[in-house]
């Protein structure tokens, strides 16, 4: 893959993930905010505002402001960094596993510009579940995030399954 196409391919994920979800979190800001939310499908999907200063399920969130700070804003800065990268300049990747690295430094990037706007807090809203066995509450940025987990598996799996198929059996 050309580094131009990859460039325009990894800022088209970064752009749509980013933009959708900044969109929404705003869109819940002025819509959920003030009310208690909404249930729906007999209370399997439901529409809540919660502001999450801790990291994915909320870990994190009762450290010390210093070390949360370095440990999300800081060290996942960080490490988006080193994804982009990656994404961008490893000969190795094929472009579905550009596109899942993509997704998840754009849902990262998000949170991370969530953080910076919302002093060390992510705003979250969509919570699924039957009773009481629930999701955390969370964002599109975090479902971005978990399709490009769920992208690489795939990728990853189609990719040993081939070389399972192409390689010699053993004797």
């Amino acid at each position: 893959m050309k580094v131009a196409h990859r460039i325009g391919l990894v800022a088209l994920i970064l752009g749509l993930s980013v933009g959708c979800d900044q969109a929404t979190k705003r869109i819940a800001m002025n819509a959920l905010k003030p009310t208690a939310g909404y249930t729906y499908l007999g209370d399997t999907f439901r529409l809540q505002y919660a502001e999450n200063r801790g990291a994915f399920l909320s870990l994190g969130a009762s450290l010390p402001e210093d070390a949360r700070f370095v440990m999300l804003t800081v060290s996942v800065g960080l490490l988006l960094i080193g994804l982009l990268g990656y994404s961008l300049w490893s000969n190795k990747l094929t472009p579905v596993q550009v596109s899942g690295y993509a997704l998840i430094v754009g849902g990262g990037l998000s949170n991370w510009v969530d953080r910076a706007l919302h002093h060390g807090s992510v705003v979250d809203f969509m919570n699924m579940g039957i009773g009481p066995l629930r999701t955390g509450v969370f964002n599109v940025a975090d479902l971005a995030i978990m399709g490009g987990i769920g992208v690489l598996l795939v990728a990853s799996w189609r990719h040993d399954r081939r070389v399972k198929a192409t390689s010699p059996p053993a004797s």
